[in-house]
């Protein structure tokens, strides 16, 4: 996914007096998962506003319902950061369709998003509401050697740090991702990289966050991600729906997937967020699923 320019001025004023929905998503415990705002009456806000709303909440995306079709349950979704307008946004997704579903019941949802038409399903069956997002097409491709002597410089890693069963990739599915897996999981915990640099190349090739990942078991898919995003503003995402589809449509490029197959990432626990994302692929379908569970957060205090 491509970010846009930060807008440099915002408004201040009208951004106060937006209310805003705050969810914890791919996870079912409030202390756990990434959070999110949620904006479900923005049509009267310009991006000035937006982006205001979305610095002063400090998450990193709030999602803004800024048209919408209640009949169809169709929606136009936008996101932003603190910092920039993003395409598209897993976890924003994932709790815009839990507060939907929660207001207005279960069931299948439409979202107009600057990425494409996402379409979610929502269900609850007696616990937290439950989304599964559909992505738009995904791809992917290997990464050039250009991509990643900056970003192992900024992480502080070698070539020999690198898993070679999961090869560096750019990889899409909304926007794009570099994916880098690394062979050992205390690597992936003791991460400290460059923020400033990361952030540079970041912005230079056009990515959303670095998903970095480790696979404890080479006879399965599933993995420990971390994704740093400073190019939104923030160190890291305690879970990041977007980089796990585009991981999904990743494991379909490298011919690892010969048979329908759920992947589990687990994500934040080095953060003290735990998060769990669980992501479909089918060797024959573009699009991935990513599910998971989003649950309400109190408001901060004034």
């Amino acid at each position: 996914m491509t970010t846009h320019e930060p807008v440099t001025h915002p408004a201040t004023t009208d951004a106060d007096a937006v209310e805003v929905l705050r969810y914890a998503a791919f996870t079912t415990d409030p202390a756990g998962g990434n959070p999110a705002g949620v904006v479900l009456d923005a049509e009267g806000l310009d991006d000035e506003q937006m982006l205001a709303v979305a610095a002063r909440v400090g998450y990193s995306e709030t999602a803004f319902v800024t048209a919408l079709d209640p009949a169809a349950r169709r929606y136009r979704l936008r996101y932003f950061s603190p910092r920039a307008e993003v395409a598209f946004c897993g976890h924003a997704t994932i709790a815009t369709a839990v507060a939907l579903a929660s207001r207005t019941g279960t069931g299948e949802l439409v979202f107009d998003t600057p990425a494409g038409e996402i379409r979610v399903g929502t269900t609850a069956d007696g616990g937290p509401v439950r989304a599964t997002l559909t992505s738009v097409p995904a791809h992917s491709r290997p990464a050039a050697d250009t991509h990643l002597a900056p970003v192992l410089r900024a992480l502080g890693w070698s070539p020999d740090d690198l898993d070679p069963g999961l090869p560096p990739h750019i990889a899409f599915a909304g926007n794009d991702h570099l994916v880098l897996a690394v062979r050992s999981r205390a690597q992936l915990t003791a991460l400290d990289y460059d923020f400033d640099a990361l952030h540079a190349v970041m912005r230079e090739y056009g990515w959303t966050t670095v998903h970095l990942v480790h696979r404890p078991d080479p006879g399965r898919l599933d993995v420990h991600a971390r994704d740093p995003f400073p190019v939104g503003g923030v160190v890291e995402d305690p879970a990041t729906g977007a980089a796990a589809a585009a991981f999904g449509g990743y494991l379909r490029a490298l011919g690892l997937v010969t048979e329908p197959v759920q992947v589990h990432i687990r994500q934040g626990e080095d953060m003290g967020r735990p998060s769990d994302l669980f992501v479909d692929v089918r060797p024959d379908e573009a699009r991935v699923r990513v599910s998971g569970a989003a649950v309400p957060l109190p408001a901060p205090m004034r």
